[in-house]
């Protein structure tokens, strides 16, 4: 049986490491291994300009603080933990590799630098998350709890809300307690557009406690002016004191390109808390699961 794993690119930033310490949870609850990457980036001119002897130097130093890094987490954690070096862009090498190993999620950090002012944020999460064949968590926030005990999952009348509704119960289903939180904003108090929305909602809600998991369901009217669509779905988050929120993106017909809505680029770059993105009709390795 091929061992499960789950994907963390690491550059050794704090942020990184964070990102780290919030695979382990997901890695007993799916009985998979972590494979750590590090990604090398090529910068054209500059990468040049090194010698064979200090790029080799360089990979040397990357790979002992890797090995370093798995045998420490293996004997703290009790986690079984891989290692790989690539060169390259992070997000194509990160998306590759996750190919490669058929991961089941890619877990990362969204802001940190190294002592050699290479970031591991903005554009190149994004663009892990547009370029990925598998679930991409983004970890941005410093302090996060462990587990999933709250989802949060923002709906709205799209096709694509039964995928999204069934990979929420995947995780409810992994701990004890879990929760899923659904939350709609409105951004119009049309009579018929809400009542459609509330009846939908509540299907959603009985279809998800028919599953063993505790759900509830709400409508949020009347944002701020000042508040954006995401920002309401982040402070919802927050009251809920929610551990995850679940994003979808979207893939064009020809499935050779994904974009992500300028909400869920927000959600992403501004949200302390885990923010897990899913592509529609994703093919996943993970619909059986084992929970302990």
């Amino acid at each position: 049986m091929t061992k499960k794993k789950i994907l963390v690119p690491v550059d050794f930033s704090d942020q990184s490491l964070i990102a780290l310490g919030q695979s382990y949870n997901l890695a007993r609850k799916y009985q998979a291994e972590i494979t750590l990457l590090y990604v090398i980036e090529d910068h054209g001119l500059v990468s040049k300009l090194f010698s064979k002897e200090q790029d080799d130097s360089l990979k040397k130093q990357v790979e002992e603080n890797l090995t370093k890094l798995a045998a420490d987490v293996e004997k703290k954690q009790g986690i079984n933990v891989t290692t790989m070096v690539a060169r390259g862009s992070v997000y194509d090498k990160v998306a590759e590799v996750a190919d490669m190993i058929s991961a089941l999620f890619i877990i990362m950090g969204t802001n940190g630098a190294t002592n050699i002012k290479r970031k591991f944020i903005g554009s190149n999460a994004l663009r892990v998350v547009r370029e990925a064949n598998v679930p991409v968590i983004t970890i941005r926030g410093q302090h996060h709890r462990d587990g999933c005990k709250n989802i949060v999952l923002p709906l709205d009348l799209t096709k694509e809300t039964r995928e999204k509704v069934n990979f929420a119960i995947e995780l409810g289903k992994l701990g004890d307690g879990s929760a899923i939180r659904i939350v709609s904003v409105l951004f119009t108090t049309d009579e018929f557009v809400v009542n459609r929305l509330t009846r939908q909602l509540q299907q959603v809600k009985q279809f998800i406690e028919k599953e063993g998991i505790v759900c509830t369901a709400e409508i949020i009217k009347g944002i701020k002016k000042e508040e954006t669509l995401a920002q309401s779905i982040i402070n919802y988050a927050h009251k809920v004191e929610g551990d995850l929120i679940m994003i979808m993106t979207q893939q064009e017909q020809d499935f050779t390109y994904r974009f992500i809505g300028s909400s869920a680029q927000e959600i992403i770059n501004t949200s302390d808390i885990p923010v897990i993105s899913i592509i529609p009709s994703m093919k996943r390795n993970i619909v059986s699961v084992t929970p302990y």
